[in-house]
């Protein structure tokens, strides 16, 4: 009774609280005491129930409406660091510090604004309890104003940059982590944070942006670092290695070989040789370079060949997957006696194989025939006419074009017709010119020495299968290929088995099947065992890197062909329909999507205007202009 007495006299001579709730201090005028919790009347007129925990402080005057405002005011006039100082290095509540401070017993605003103060401030002081709190070591307050500084600089140096790059200006500091902003960003670093603020103002990529900036003066070689960034991180030079050791003790071979590369090639992995038998037989050999002889499983270049994959393709150069050294070792180069896993086929006159075997063994290399030249002479005009091809070598030439189609009529039948669609080929001069060359697929050359790949790649692996030996097979079906440990037709090739061996300096494919190849024809055990760990790795990544690299000869050439296209400043290109609006351009390796055409079949030529070519994002404007006739 007594307490709902003394409830009712608070409230009729307008009783105030300063309290706390949800780390905010509030203020309201009581309108009943509950003993444990209290109805307030805030100043806006909101009415809420409050613990009587919470309540800090309760007063008469000032009014509530006016009482935060003074309160603030007091707490703006009082200096933080000096309240510090005063207050010593034990806990301590806000009321003993208020009249410290003050000098005298604290009006309810100024203890409002000790406490404001004290709460606003928790670098300078450790909250202990409601009410309570303890000052931050002296040590511990230095770091955190200097950490508040720091971050207080850094603020104002994002803002600058922000403006700088929103002006299409680099900023200085910059300049030397253009690297780092263009292939591994600091996402934490201001400078990062300043590009992508202001691109994503300006709309556009942190990229795009620093290309407008004039960050990016040679896109080409932003292309190119960006993927050695990404998948060679040490850079596409090799580290020292050991010298690869040469196979000694190996019988010579007795017939001399010759290879069939373009120019450029420097990683010679194949040749072949041609016997009489009697009888109108022959014994074709098939020669493949041998880097398995001297590079161990678990050799230092081993794990290198194992880290790269596979030899990288792009115009104007490529990154190697083996050193130079161990190229020069073992490449199949004219006048030297190589290394070499070599298959021969005993063929009768009407080309049907008598029997095959397999041999490690030296092989003269007599020379290495290149395309350029030899289309001259080599080519299916010079075939249809008849004539004798004029080569040293032009009698066993013709018999590989004769023996490739009767191995491709075996395969698949009726002989397909020569594809049409061109095989493009980059030269890029030390200026940036690029020269694109044309030559047409499926000519005699490409016929005879893919017959000869497929013929021994698809035996080695029809023998490692009848063996139960894992290998890296190629295996299609439904129209895809992919890479498997366990043997299986290859569809499109019409093989029963296939694998790839014969490219073993490029590919590390061939290098781990040509080391159970080498193991099987020394009737040793298989370096690779079913289910094997590292087999099954080596599959994984081979055939992701394998993807990885593609893409990105793909992606060159593209650019190229678009550098290309503003060299030769075209404004008009002539292509050919894939099908609706999709086209393939004649002059250079580009397909595209035209929204302009519309109702074209496919087959059909059209001309297209040439608008605006993009080389970091790879594109170009294309619109219909005209139907063509037929070539």
């Amino acid at each position: 009774m007594a307490a709902r007495v003394l409830m009712a006299a608070c409230a009729k001579v307008g009783m105030n609280v300063f309290y706390e709730e949800s780390s905010e201090f509030k203020v309201g005028l009581v309108l009943a005491d509950n003993d444990t919790s209290l109805q307030v009347e805030a100043p806006h007129g909101k009415r809420a129930k409050v613990k009587s925990s919470a309540v800090l402080l309760r007063f008469e005057s000032p009014a509530h409406t006016a009482f935060m405002a003074e309160a603030q005011r007091e707490a703006d006039a009082i200096d933080v660091d000096f309240l510090w100082q005063c207050c010593g290095t034990e806990e301590f509540s806000y009321e003993g510090l208020a009249t410290e401070y003050f000098g005298h017993s604290p009006s309810a605003a100024e203890s409002a604004a000790v406490l404001m103060r004290l709460h606003g401030a928790p670098m300078y002081f450790y909250k202990k309890g409601r009410g309570r709190y303890k000052a931050a070591p002296e040590d511990a307050l230095k770091a955190a104003l200097a950490s508040v500084e720091r971050k207080r600089l850094q603020a104002e140096a994002k803002a600058a940059y922000v403006a700088e790059l929103s002006a299409q200006r680099l900023p200085e500091a910059f300049k030397t982590l253009l690297d780092q902003l263009l292939y591994k960003p600091d996402k934490n670093g201001i400078e990062w944070k300043a590009l992508e603020e202001a691109a994503a103002a300006a709309k556009l990529t942190p990229v795009r942006l620093l290309e407008r900036c004039g960050a990016l003066p040679d896109i080409h070689a932003w292309h190119l670092n960006r993927f050695l960034h990404e998948h060679f991180p040490r850079g596409a030079g090799f580290p020292e290695l050991p010298p690869v050791p040469l196979p000694e003790g190996l019988p010579l071979a007795e017939a001399e070989a010759y290879s069939i590369d373009d120019a450029t090639t420097t990683e010679i992995d194949d040749a072949f040789s041609l016997q009489a038998l009697p009888g109108g037989a022959r014994r074709l050999g098939i020669h493949i370079a041998a880097p398995a002889l001297g590079i161990a499983p678990d050799s230092p270049l081993e794990a290198v060949a194992r880290e790269r994959l596979s030899t990288v393709y792009f115009p104007g150069s490529k990154i190697t997957m083996l050193p130079d050294a161990a190229v020069e070792a073992y490449t199949l180069a004219a006048g030297r006696e190589c290394p070499a896993l070599s298959i021969y086929f005993d063929i009768a006159a009407d080309f049907s194989i008598l029997s095959h075997e397999t041999r490690i063994e030296r092989v003269r290399i007599a020379g290495n025939l290149r395309h350029d030249a030899l289309e001259r002479v080599f080519n299916a005009e010079a075939l249809a006419a008849g004539g004798a091809i004029d080569h040293p070598q032009g009698e066993a030439l013709a018999w590989l074009w004769q023996f490739s189609g009767s191995r491709l009529h075996t395969r698949k039948g009726d002989v397909p017709l020569r594809e049409d669609r061109p095989e493009f080929t980059f030269q890029v001069d030390a200026a940036g010119r690029v020269t694109i060359g044309r030559r047409p697929r499926g000519t005699p050359i490409d016929q005879s020495v893919a017959e000869l790949m497929i013929l021994a790649n698809s035996t080695w692996a029809g023998e490692l299968h009848t063996e139960g030996q894992p290998a890296l097979y190629r295996v299609q079906s439904g129209g895809k290929v992919r890479t498997s440990t366990a043997a299986g037709p290859h569809d499109g090739l019409g093989v029963a088995q296939y694998l790839w061996a014969t490219s073993p300096l490029r590919r590390y494919a061939d290098l781990v099947n040509q080391r159970q190849l080498i193991a099987r024809a020394r009737g040793e055990p298989p370096v690779y065992a079913g289910k094997d760990t590292a087999l099954l790795a080596a599959m994984r990544d081979f055939e992701a890197a394998y993807e990885i690299y593609g893409e990105f000869q793909r992606g060159m050439e593209r650019y190229w062909s678009l550098r290309w296209l503003q060299q030769e400043q075209l404004t008009v290109v002539s292509a050919t329909v894939i099908r609706e609006n999709l086209v393939r351009l004649e002059a250079v390796p580009i397909v595209q999507r035209v929204p302009s055409l519309v109702n074209a079949l496919p087959g059909a030529r059209v001309e297209l205007a040439v608008g605006v070519i993009d080389l970091l994002d790879l594109g170009v404007e294309l619109e219909f202009s005209t139907a063509l006739e037929p070539v």
